[in-house]
């Protein structure tokens, strides 16, 4: 296991975006959209941010790499501060976090070739290459699984898999050491999205890149992943190791999501329970006091209509924030954690993959 301190460590995030009103424009409320996050990355490693929509795993990303300033929190990179930094101050560190957007049509000017795209950090940074841009873009393609040749092509040429190999391509220019990836493949075609998985971990392992993968996909996320983040209303609930969180994951609201993810074999369908969450996900601007999960949770009580658990370690590398978390399915026979339902038709129970 690493020993060395983490590449990226985050404590306390918090995002609150103001809401206004009147012709004042005097702030009513705000939208609670991270609130206390901690968690950090080791160098190399996969991070994955899973959780359903507006549960603020795009809000944190886009904090780590500055694209929105914190409310609250420090960032930590390789030691250095980033909450509180300039936009000039910024500027050196951008070469060493950058970002893969969820759209790639969107992501990618229209009027601009390829070269012009994926040259346009050499030429804001005022980096000088070797053999000259183009040739450093040529290289970049060639590296993504793109045609060297398309250089002059504009993006309207390409299709949505070659646009995200572009905008991966991008976010390589400059040699980064972080990458946080905004569900690199929910835009794409199931067929593509294997082919984009396979480039990104083969790309970690070539030039030694950290990821932060957000996702909303569970598959993808068991995939490529060292660690998992599940994110519920702006908090994070439960943290372990990929494989741990898959098979003995601890929090309810983790249970219930692994619970409806699609299994191709129908007898293990049959024997496995599904757990159905009743109710809708409360609104950001007024949170539920005390456990955000509980109008949702089989196992609530008086303790968690009250309090809010704090993200605890119950297990090695295992931390979970809940005041009742459930047993152990490696050192015990599996809990009954709610009553099992027969097979619901597709849309009526929690979804394994949720919600984009």
């Amino acid at each position: 296991m690493p020993t060395t301190d983490p590449l990226l460590k985050v404590t306390g995030l918090t995002k609150h975006f103001p809401i206004r009103k009147g012709l004042l424009q005097r702030q009513v409320g705000a939208v609670q959209a991270v609130d206390d996050v901690t968690f950090s990355v080791q160098s190399g490693q996969t991070l994955s941010l899973v959780g359903e929509s507006g549960c603020g795993k795009t809000t944190t990303g886009r904090m780590v790499t500055r694209l929105l300033e914190p409310t609250s929190g420090s960032i930590l990179f390789d030691g250095r501060e980033l909450s509180h930094l300039s936009v000039g101050q910024l500027r050196p560190l951008r070469r060493e976090i950058q970002m893969i957007f969820q759209d790639p049509y969107s992501s990618l000017n229209p009027r601009h070739t390829v070269g012009t795209i994926v040259g346009a950090p050499f030429e804001i940074q005022g980096v000088k290459t070797p053999q000259g841009t183009k040739r450093a873009v040529q290289d970049l393609l060639e590296l993504v699984g793109l045609n060297p040749e398309h250089y002059n092509r504009y993006p309207h040429e390409f299709s949505g898999g070659q646009r995200q190999r572009i905008g991966i391509a991008r976010s390589l220019a400059l040699k980064p050491r972080l990458i946080v990836a905004d569900e690199p493949v929910s835009a794409l075609d199931v067929s593509i999205q294997a082919q984009v998985i396979n480039l990104l971990e083969d790309l970690q392992e070539e030039l030694g890149l950290t990821y932060i993968v957000i996702a909303h996909d569970l598959s993808v996320v068991r995939q490529m992943s060292d660690r998992v983040a599940v994110m519920y209303l702006g908090n994070l609930v439960e943290i372990a190791d990929g494989h741990d969180l898959y098979t003995d994951s601890r929090h309810p609201y983790t249970r219930a999501l692994l619970s409806a993810v699609p299994i191709p074999d129908t007898s293990r369908r049959e024997k496995r329970e599904r757990i159905r969450l009743e109710g809708d996900v409360p609104s950001p601007i007024d949170p539920p006091p005390g456990c955000r999960f509980h109008t949702r949770c089989w196992k609530a009580t008086d303790v968690c209509r009250t309090q809010v658990p704090p993200l605890v370690e119950i297990a090695p590398r295992h931390e979970v924030a809940c005041h009742h978390p459930e047993d152990s399915l490696v050192a015990a026979a599996p809990a009954q954690a709610a009553a099992p339902v027969e097979d619901a038709p597709s849309g009526t129970a929690a979804s394994g993959t949720m919600t984009a």
